[in-house]
């Protein structure tokens, strides 16, 4: 198919210029104008791409990823635009010029192309579940219903912005500690397979009876030299299989589980769980969501399998008629302070204000913990550095006392 390159106009003056195929000039034109711009020049240039020209285009765009950031400035172009009375359609048009990550772009044309085929929004966003999370796609379902998407928007920016934000500090708090682990190991793996044997060596040949520390290491040495290929394979199926079993739902239910019960990170977890919980929940409230259908939706947007399933009894207590703070209550991991403000939420008709003072409280609680965390973990790796070194020093300097011990009696 021919391709055509054209400047056009946006309907807020700026100006954009890219590259369409069309069968004929004024196809081009009639395309230019159904993305909302106002054509300024078409003209025929390019060239067809070959199959494998494509084949690679396709490719490298399965490739790339989205990142945070891009879905993050996506959404806010979007809600300034629609705020603007831009129409759905026409928005996401006018913003296929705009984003540069491919994958993204081919995402965005095909919701562009659902919606225009008659789909609602939620659900055209629902189909790239592989850009747009639950939360996401759910946040646009209550926007819908509740005729305030502007508003859902606005959250839902404010939501994706916090929570990469505590993703991104909680990576710099582990970085440190990963790198000394890496290091410890690394560190491990060159003492016991190049350097303990030369010490070895020498106190076998002066006839130095070897203390335990020094046997340990024999047959650690011993087992990396004899069984290293078996080593590489065990550890490189392990976290294959482990990476598998995560993908199953009874794999990601044990994996959250056991994180929230870590003892540093998961009180970090459980915080982060409870300010989406009062986030979420309290723009379903103001959107006018029913509470059931606000636990429903939640219950898939948490982000936690172990916290999600708990959701499974107190939705069978809302439906019993039992309110929603004793069926959290019962419920496991949700936090005394959130139980008694929903409670005062429900008694005092203010549940949306209660609900949103948990998520700033739980905003703040995680910002601190994350800061904390350096602190905890740092006195855990020395500790740990510092057992490594002295068993390490126990294996060598032992049986070095041992052949001074026999020279000085000898003498």
């Amino acid at each position: 198919m021919p391709v055509f390159r054209y400047k056009a106009m946006r309907d807020d003056g700026t100006k954009v210029s890219d590259t369409l195929e069309a069968e004929s000039l004024d196809q081009a034109y009639e395309k230019v104008l159904a993305k909302g711009y106002i054509p300024a020049s078409v003209k025929p240039g390019g060239r067809i791409r070959t199959r494998s020209e494509a084949e690679a285009g396709g490719l490298a765009t399965r490739l790339t990823r989205v990142k945070p950031q891009d879905v993050i400035l996506f959404t806010k172009q979007l809600r300034t635009m629609l705020n603007a009375g831009i129409p759905v359609v026409q928005a996401l048009q006018t913003l296929l010029g705009q984003i540069e990550n491919p994958k993204l772009k081919a995402a965005v044309e095909e919701i562009s192309k659902d919606i225009t085929a008659g789909s609602s929004m939620h659900r055209a966003f629902a189909k790239q579940r592989h850009i747009f999370s639950d939360l996401y796609t759910n946040m646009l379902r209550a926007g819908e219903v509740s005729g305030t998407l502007i508003q859902v928007l606005d959250r839902l920016i404010y939501i994706v912005e916090h929570e990469n934000k505590v993703r991104k500090d909680i990576q710099s708090a582990l970085t440190y500690p990963i790198i000394v682990v890496v290091a410890l190991v690394a560190a491990f793996v060159v003492l016991v397979t190049f350097v303990l044997p030369n010490f070895i060596a020498m106190f076998e040949s002066q006839g130095v009876e070897l203390p335990w520390p020094t046997l340990v290491c024999v047959r650690i040495h011993e087992i990396f030299v004899g069984y290293w290929q078996l080593i590489v394979l065990a550890a490189g199926g392990g976290i294959f299989g482990l990476w598998y079993w995560a993908r199953t739902e009874q794999g990601r239910l044990m994996l959250d589980m056991l994180l929230l019960r870590l003892p540093i990170l998961g009180p970090v977890f459980v915080k982060a769980a409870m300010s989406r919980f009062g986030s979420i929940f309290a723009i379903l409230q103001s959107s006018g969501i029913t509470v059931l259908e606000s636990v429903q939706i939640i219950a898939g947007t948490i982000g936690n399998a172990a916290v999600a399933r708990q959701f499974q009894g107190v939705r069978e207590m809302l439906e019993q008629g039992r309110g929603l703070s004793y069926p959290l209550s019962q419920a496991k991991y949700f936090t005394p302070m959130l139980v008694t403000m929903v409670a005062i939420g429900e008694e005092s008709g203010q549940l949306e204000e209660m609900l949103k003072e948990v998520a700033t409280h739980y905003d703040y609680e995680v910002e601190y913990s994350v800061g904390r965390m350096s602190e905890l973990l740092g006195p855990v790796l020395v500790a740990c550095l510092a057992g490594v070194v002295g068993f390490f020093a126990l294996a060598v300097m032992l049986p070095m006392l041992d052949m001074m011990t026999s020279a000085l009696a000898g003498a």
